[in-house]
């Protein structure tokens, strides 16, 4: 039943691909740096993560403490063995590219500075915060990922802690970056990367991801960014048109790609949140509305694509 199940979706996804590219629409996937210890990856290429004798994580993933949670984020996916993958030219990782092109046109990968170093956790830590960074061999895995797909379908997800050498390898790259606009509030924006008039042309900008509130629910448990917000646009905004601002000034940036999840579109509230970073349960429940997804809204992003120059 499973299988028969996999079999469907992937079907329809397909030609749910194929009819994108008819009018002009690319999907962009989004690919998980890691792959869960319970994977069919682990279990037929064990030789390609930090296994002990036992097949168990020597290390494991996460990121240090940060914005969004002050122990930082224990995710718990075993790490690569890069020695044993380059050894192998990096075949896995570039199947693994592969694969997810044949679902999408364009694949954004997550966590883009794990590539460059991965924060390692010894294995049974209740917490991220004793782990330390070990270097990656970036630079021949992306000449092998260059090599492979010349037109560089991707985008680096580049957000959390960006150090130089994380910049450099973005910048030698040349793939797109991300901004986030609810970031772009926090502190002094004179040279935030994610305000808008820091912004470059190779870059996506997000009004906010899915790790992010809502933008009206961000404006509703900020109240000092939503103040620097009101500052930085120069007149009054409230919760009636907080979400829409924050659309607005997403599609305006010099970026060449601008997204905005539904719910800032629909301007929902926090119960409309996709996902809650370092939480198990509760994340990507959210459905849209039926209601809401009218022509009125059609013609509304119809207009806006216009208007900004988004078509």
């Amino acid at each position: 039943y499973l299988a028969f199940g996999q079999f469907l979706f992937f079907s329809q996804l397909e030609r749910l691909k194929e009819r994108c590219a008819e009018v002009g629409v690319e999907l962009l996937g989004d690919l998980p740096i890691y792959v869960h210890y319970d994977s069919a990856d682990v279990w037929a290429h064990p030789g390609f993560f930090r296994l002990d004798a036992d097949l168990l994580p020597v290390e494991v993933a996460g990121v240090p403490p940060d914005y969004f949670s002050k122990t930082g984020q224990l995710w718990g996916n075993p790490l690569y063995d890069w020695e044993a993958l380059e050894r192998d030219r990096f075949s896995w990782w570039i199947e693994r590219l592969r694969r997810a092109l044949s679902m999408y046109h364009r694949v954004r990968i997550d966590h883009f500075r794990g590539l460059v170093a991965c924060w390692s956790v010894p294995f049974g830590e209740q917490t991220a915060e004793k782990g330390t960074w070990r270097p990656v061999p970036f630079t021949p895995f992306f000449e092998a990922v260059r090599s492979s797909f010349p037109d560089l379908p991707f985008l680096a997800e580049d957000l959390g802690i960006i150090t130089p050498d994380v910049r450099e390898a973005i910048a030698s790259s040349s793939l797109p970056g991300m901004a986030v606009l609810l970031f772009a509030f926090e502190g002094d924006t004179a040279d935030n990367p994610h305000a808008p008039h820091n912004h470059k042309r190779n870059l996506a900008v997000y009004s906010g991801t899915h790790d992010n509130d809502t933008a009206l629910g961000w404006f509703r448990s900020s109240p000092d960014e939503a103040r620097l917000l009101q500052e930085y646009v120069g007149h009054p905004v409230d919760e009636g048109d907080a979400a829409d601002r924050i659309v607005r000034l997403t599609l305006s940036s010099v970026a060449a790609r601008a997204i905005i999840p539904l719910q800032d579109y629909l301007g929902l509230g926090s119960e409309a949140r996709m996902n809650t970073p370092s939480t198990a349960t509760g994340n990507w429940t959210w459905r849209a509305p039926k209601g809401r997804l009218s022509d009125g809204l059609a013609e509304r992003l119809k207009r806006l694509a216009s208007l900004y120059g988004r078509t």
